[in-house]
């Protein structure tokens, strides 16, 4: 087993142990659908947006913001065309709720929790700081597009509340921090570090409780769960990597877009479709199959990627 192998599996096997705990304290009634939803407007509103923000207060360097500058354009150029596959290939029917549901899942990817492990075991802290750039886009798309996707909206009042959300406006002062070389505190940087600590665990306890309300056999059952998997955990990160191999683009930063766009699901369609009134349950479902399955995909694109770059 490589050693990409191996840091992915682990990551994963963490993931699913706390999602395991998230089960068990719905099946012995600790958390509530209610206590869950609380949760869920928790890590949405307040830790996710600290990760964020912490993750840019770190010593400028100017070939850092060069490559932070083209991270970024890779995410906008990744996530436009997932947003693009979701439309192609996933139509509306009786059933457009699950649709929308659908097209969030290929586009949104799991790029921290698994992205941000996986880079720092291959690249070390560079390579985090470059997924972060992946992640501040991935924030931006999630809470504009995506909250257009869940609500149906798309009137100016649900973009301009998208864009005052907490992960926004940490992603723009963290970013404005980081070019201005203001660095705050070290005792208020390591008091958000630990506030932002929550996320992983909290995240994945809220998976794992709307996942226990969930029938798991179903999951490999419906083909048409495949055919999300192979669109958002195949066809768009090796997509991606066929086109940025041809320009003259730092390895580091390419297999560091590539991975993040590879990665499964993120918590996040879980969280969105409990907050948004979606169904919940289907969007768990999707998040867990490409969690477990993820396992053999990520090694499988990173592989190919190494080759190629």
């Amino acid at each position: 087993m490589t050693v990409l192998a191996f840091q992915t599996l682990y990551q994963i096997i963490i993931m699913l142990l706390i999602i395991l705990v998230g089960i068990l304290t719905y099946k012995t009634n600790l958390i509530s659908k209610e206590t869950n939803k609380k949760l869920s407007d928790l890590v949405l509103m307040l830790v996710n947006p600290i990760v964020i923000f912490v993750s840019y207060q770190r010593e400028y360097d100017s070939s850092l913001l060069k490559n932070l500058m083209i991270s970024i354009l890779l995410a906008v150029i990744t996530h436009v065309f997932a947003i693009l596959v979701s439309y192609l290939f996933l139509h509306g029917n009786k059933q457009e709720e699950k649709v929308a549901i659908e097209r969030f899942a290929v586009v949104y990817s799991n790029c921290g929790f698994i992205g941000i492990p996986l880079v720092n075991g291959i690249f070390g802290s560079i390579g985090v700081f470059y997924i972060t750039a992946y992640m501040t886009i991935f924030n931006l798309f999630v809470w504009t597009h995506g909250v257009i996707i869940m609500t149906g909206k798309k009137d100016r009042k649900t973009i301009r509340s998208a864009l005052i959300s907490p992960s926004v406006i940490a992603t723009v002062l963290g970013f404005l921090l980081f070019v201005t070389r203001v660095t705050l505190p070290s005792v208020l940087v390591e008091a958000m570090s630990y506030i932002g600590d929550m996320n992983t665990p909290m995240a994945m306890m809220v998976a794992g409780v709307t996942i226990a309300q969930t029938n798991v056999k179903k999951l490999f059952r419906r083909p048409r769960n495949y055919y999300i998997v192979f669109l958002k955990m195949f066809f768009v990160p090796l997509t991606a990597l066929l086109v940025f191999r041809f320009f003259p683009i730092d390895r580091e930063v390419i297999l560091t877009s590539v991975l993040a766009a590879a990665c499964p699901i993120g918590a996040t369609i879980s969280l969105f479709s409990i907050r948004y009134h979606k169904d919940y349950i289907y969007a768990s479902e999707l998040f867990a199959l490409t969690t477990i399955l993820s396992v053999i995909s990520i090694p499988a694109i990173m592989t190919i990627a190494e080759m190629l770059v």
